[in-house]
């Protein structure tokens, strides 16, 4: 899968600290320069630094993996949020990096050319930055009352780690419906009030059928909502044209939906770790919840949710980002 520029513009945004980063296109991914040194590489959406001693003793712990088949190792940044960190990591790698790059030949003259003029880019809308409250959360248990939003949706049950099981092709389904809508802009439909956006993450409520708390050890019992949130200006003739375009690529329209949910009072916090360990996470919520004389209230549509901000397929379990929020009543 090659990189999207929305990544690539995240990735050189938050590194902005250590230079003036820019990019080139390299065989189908993207070259990563600071102060025109080159230091880096994207590929697959995945951040890969160049190895060097620097960069070993400022994290020993980062993980290290070719960014392609035949390429030397680099460190693997999985985590992007620190943008004070990355700026120290990268200047450090650049330093030595130049310290021991082999000094070019110098070419020869060329007729001046004229300058190119480059058109100022608007960055897309990303909700994940602009809305913090519901995004960015604390390790700590918060309360937060949470506005209607609309969300692409597929309903389905069952354990959502079988492999080519309902889960994980309704995930393929919603990035098509979400892509369809946001690359319109290059298509001749013209949405009303479109505006460019990162794709926001996968999200996901869940529940039992008897309406009992999640069983962990029996996830095939689960019964779940997988969903991302559109932009308020999708409205119902908009999704259909969306589905209309996402089954040419053999999506069945007839699973998805455009989900209005309000999910009102609820306890929420960042949970660091496997997806097994988050009853630990869920216990302190339940804990400040009721120093707060709230409790659970999983009934009448409101659900156990989650919002995934790390990609399993490339993040270590122990790594893993996921947002928990627990729907409250007041008691």
């Amino acid at each position: 899968m090659a990189s999207s520029l929305e990544f690539v513009e995240y990735a050189a945004g938050q590194l902005a600290g250590a230079g003036e980063i820019t990019w080139k296109r390299m065989f189908g991914e993207y070259g990563l320069y600071c102060n025109g040194l080159f230091f880096a590489v994207i590929c697959d959406n995945q951040l890969f630094v160049k190895m060097t001693e620097a960069g070993l003793q400022l994290a020993p712990d980062l993980p290290q993996a070719q960014p392609y088949n035949g390429a030397k190792n680099h460190f693997l940044l999985e985590d992007l949020e620190d943008r004070e960190w990355l700026a120290e990591f990268a200047q450090a790698s650049c330093r030595e990096l130049a310290a021991t790059a082999r000094p070019k030949k110098p070419k020869a003259a060329k007729e001046p050319k004229e300058p190119k003029v480059v058109k100022e880019k608007t960055a897309a809308f990303d909700y994940k930055k602009e809305y913090k409250e519901f995004y960015q959360p604390k390790r700590q248990p918060s309360l937060i009352e949470v506005p209607p939003m609309q969300f692409v949706a597929v309903r389905g049950q069952g354990d959502p780690n079988q492999e080519d099981g309902d889960y994980k092709q309704a995930v393929g389904w919603l990035y098509a419906v979400v892509y369809a809508i946001k690359m319109s802009k290059l298509g001749k439909r013209r949405i009303e009030g479109y505006f460019d956006f990162v794709a926001p993450p996968l999200e996901g409520l869940w529940w039992q059928e008897d309406g009992s708390d999640l069983d962990l050890t029996h996830k095939e019992q689960f019964q779940w909502l997988a969903m991302i949130r559109l932009p308020d200006f999708v409205s119902e003739a908009d999704f259909a044209w969306a589905l209309e375009q996402a089954a040419e690529k053999s999506v069945p329209a007839e699973r998805l939906q455009l989900l209005h949910y309000a999910e009102g009072l609820c306890v929420q916090c960042l949970h660091v770790g496997p997806y097994n360990a988050e009853p630990a996470s869920i216990a302190l919520m339940q804990e400040f919840a009721a120093a707060q004389g709230m409790a659970p209230d999983l009934a009448a549509g409101r659900y156990h949710h989650e919002i995934y901000l790390s990609d399993p397929r490339r993040c270590k379990p122990e790594n893993l980002k996921t947002i928990i929020r627990v729907p409250m009543k007041r008691i």
